[in-house]
């Protein structure tokens, strides 16, 4: 049996083929997404519970020298790992927001699977947590079917990431492939998610269309330029009807990301001053020469930096607690360094990021938005506007709309058409600005989630039947 599996930035799903109509399977309830996370006791535990529990050996002789020193420092721990200590999607999250402390957590893995300079052990660790995740989706789907799942379509974005090129491509989709057979699947082909989107679309023409895929996902946006239509719906190859592609690691995350940095950190410190500390009730000289000196901004944005895995290290690495009480110490408002302090203590980079995602969610049917933030003990209360977060994240918009000018120089044509897919796509402001981009070409949507899926699955039924 075949699917199109979507390993998705922020979600995850699959999708199987009934009657020439694609169906997405449950994977986590009843519901057909399961969010791409995974929380385990430790970071060591990812790789002993694959291999005790999910019955998934190592690949080589790389992946038998990381097991056998994850399990000699869960030992070292005196951690022993019982059957359910591993946890996927919404269920791992929930345990993670319970006390973040207790467990470690990771989200959208797929971010990093392109990054440069991935040591041989990064990699096989990365290797271990998507094929958890797929592990566990494939047991599911394999469940409700009652059959075995041995045929998948995977997902992937023009580029993983932005900086690597053809290089990070090629390492991405290598741990995609290898993650997925040691899950148990035998035969595996890749196809560009926007391809797979406008295929999805294609299914709902009558007649031929140039059509611009725009597929703004969770961790990236890809843009596509297709020849579609009933003339193009039963071709094998579909090569010669690609007339343009651009993609960048720029997507939902990055929004959530600025939205944090410039509408909630600023309550962890962000754009105050050094010099606050008091000697005899007067400031001391080296706080008064430093007076206009602004925190440094590396310190607020490493902790929301959720999608980077060197910024991440940079701000939870021991040394850093150090640097950061002496900035509480030189600070003007030190209560506001007190809270980025309990940001690193309590591992809270994720909260205040999706905090930053709840908002703009909000701001998608109303002007304002109050969040309520928990930071240690303190109850934070903030009011973020429609004006102000499209103002926050006009960074990535503008990456994002650049994409667009990128195909359209590639092209001969202008489309017919723009089918806008994708999580992130829901949010009007970046209807708003496609549509200035490219101003009197309609734009449609299907479903902003499933449309890649189940154009997987569509694909996978011509290369698999």
């Amino acid at each position: 049996m075949f699917i199109g599996f979507d390993y998705g930035t922020a979600n995850c799903s699959v999708a199987m083929m009934e009657s020439d109509t694609p169906t997405l399977l449950p994977l986590e309830a009843n519901n057909h997404y399961i969010p791409s996370t995974l929380c385990a006791p430790t970071r060591e535990s990812v790789s002993e519970y694959l291999y005790r529990f999910m019955q998934v050996q190592p690949k080589d002789a790389q992946g038998e020298q990381a097991l056998r020193r994850a399990i000699n420092l869960n030992r070292e721990e005196d951690i022993q790992l019982q059957l359910g200590d591993m946890q996927f999607g919404q269920q791992a999250l929930d345990t993670y927001l319970d006390d973040p402390q207790e467990v470690y957590y990771v989200k959208s893995p797929k971010s990093f699977l392109g990054a440069n300079g991935l040591q041989p052990m990064q990699l096989s660790f990365f290797e271990d947590l998507v094929c958890a995740m797929m592990k566990n989706i494939k047991t599911k789907a394999e469940h409700t079917t009652q059959q075995d799942i041995e045929q998948a379509v995977i997902g992937r974005p023009i580029n993983f990431h932005g900086r690597g090129g053809e290089e990070a491509n090629r390492q991405a989709e290598g741990i995609l492939r290898h993650a997925a057979t040691r899950a148990g699947f035998k035969q595996i082909e890749f196809q560009f998610e926007p391809v797979a989107a406008g295929l999805e679309y294609e299914s709902t023409l009558s007649e031929n269309k140039t059509v611009l895929v725009v597929d703004i996902g969770g961790g990236t946006t890809d843009c596509s330029l297709i020849e579609m239509g009933p003339s193009f719906s039963t071709m094998s190859d579909r090569s010669s009807s690609l007339l343009g592609h651009s993609g960048q690691r720029v997507g939902g995350n990055d929004l959530d990301i600025y939205l944090a940095f410039k509408q909630l950190m600023p309550l962890f410190g962000l754009g105050s001053k050094i010099g606050g500390s008091k000697i005899n009730g007067s400031r001391s000289l080296s706080s008064a020469k430093n007076s206009d000196i602004e925190m440094p901004i590396t310190q607020f944005w490493n902790p929301i930096a959720i999608n980077n895995v060197v910024a991440q290290k940079d701000f939870y690495q021991a040394s850093n607690f150090k640097a950061l009480k002496l900035l509480q110490k030189e600070a003007q408002n030190p209560e506001k360094l007190a809270r980025l302090l309990a940001t690193y203590q309590h591992t809270l980079g994720y909260q205040i990021v999706r905090k930053a995602e709840e908002a703009k969610i909000g701001l998608s049917e109303s002007d304002t938005h109050s969040l309520i933030i928990p930071v240690a003990k303190e109850i934070l209360e903030v009011d973020i506007h429609h004006d102000e977060m499209v103002a926050a994240v006009q960074t990535p918009t503008l990456k994002m709309m650049e994409l667009v000018t990128e195909v359209m120089k590639q092209a001969t044509k202008q489309p017919d058409v723009i089918f806008m897919t994708g999580g992130s796509a829901r949010s009007p402001f970046l209807r708003q600005a496609l549509e200035a981009q490219l101003p009197n070409i309609p734009i449609v949507s299907g479903n902003y989630f499933g449309s890649v899926t189940a154009g997987l699955a569509r694909w996978a039924q011509v290369v698999f039947s």
